[in-house]
């Protein structure tokens, strides 16, 4: 981008910043995984941006922008290491439950925003994390991550090329359309409803896993589930005491079809699956309170639940 943004126009500077304020908030949730911490680093990049604006003529500011935010979470991923070493159990982003974005902001909600995406990026540093979303997900070249990195171009084409190795194996290979991911979602409440195992178990793959973030605050498991049939019997095990109060409604969670699940009308899941849309190869379960308090689906439409649990075969 050629514009540069004169010193002294405030109105262009603001203009000018929340041109690109969608782009910032993509990269910081997906780097940090959390609402308050990509609102944070916007907040601190736009007041940079003022200060840098208000003496300099900046000549390319989406670029300043985004390096500005990438080496904001950057160094707050550092600071959170001794946190996540103290979490309790698996943690999970939080995640976005809201209705469709306005078509302009599409664009930076719609790709690899999934729960699944972002907990596989969870394996990365924080430069590898910062340098494959800039490359793969927001197709910034290999000059802009360098001065972003402050490292040189070939040494973020190494880092780029590591990190794609790391997540490579788990990332979808493929998309899914949505009708796809709702009948899944839709048979996967319907087994849960019946607590019916063998309609559960033929939705998981063999190699199934179910994650669950409580961090210390709820009940989950503290290590990952392995297996599908490991997985349908612990789900139906810790939902059976919920009984007859136990309701679930299709939501969308990260962009995806996902599920809120209540006891006694008390949201305290959102769950997300990850699937190639003919079997579910991931459960994503955010119970941790924290994570769920800016959830609000009381006005979307329950999902019908069904009257007919005596069909269980668990």
């Amino acid at each position: 981008m050629s514009m540069s943004v004169q010193t002294a126009d405030p109105a262009g500077r603001r203009a000018a910043f929340e041109q690109h304020r969608g782009r910032l908030w993509g990269v910081a949730y997906r780097m940090l995984g959390s609402r308050a911490d990509a609102d944070d680093m916007v907040q601190e990049a736009y007041l940079r941006w003022h200060g840098a604006a208000a003496n300099d003529d900046v000549r390319a500011p989406q670029a300043w922008l985004v390096t500005t935010t990438t080496r904001l979470c950057i160094d707050r991923l550092r600071q959170r290491r001794a946190e996540r070493d103290a979490y309790v159990g698996p943690w999970l982003p939080e995640p976005l439950v809201e209705e469709e974005p306005a078509a302009d902001a599409a664009t930076e909600l719609a790709s690899d925003l999934s729960v699944a995406f972002l907990a596989l990026l969870e394996r990365l540093a924080p430069e590898e994390r910062a340098a494959f979303l800039l490359h793969d997900v927001f197709e910034a070249d290999y000059a802009e991550i360098a001065v972003a990195l402050d490292k040189s171009e070939d040494a973020c084409r190494q880092i780029v090329s590591r990190a794609r190795r790391r997540v490579r194996d788990e990332r979808p290979r493929a998309r899914v359309s949505r009708a796809a991911r709702e009948r899944l979602v839709d048979a996967f409440i319907r087994a849960v409803e019946l607590r019916d195992r063998d309609a559960l178990v033929a939705l998981f793959a063999n190699e199934a896993t179910l994650t669950s973030d409580g961090g210390g605050k709820a009940k989950a498991a503290h290590k990952v589930v392995r297996g599908g049939p490991s997985v349908a019997r612990f789900l139906l095990g810790v939902l059976r005491p919920a009984g007859a109060q136990l309701e679930l409604r299709r939501i969308t969670v990260n962009r995806e079809p996902g599920v809120a699940l209540f006891f006694a009308g008390r949201l305290f899941s959102v769950v997300s699956l990850h699937t190639d849309g003919t079997q579910i190869f991931g459960v994503y379960s955010v119970l941790n309170p924290e994570k769920l308090r800016h959830v609000k689906v009381a006005d979307l439409p329950p999902h019908e639940p069904s009257d007919s649990r005596s069909h269980s075969s668990g």
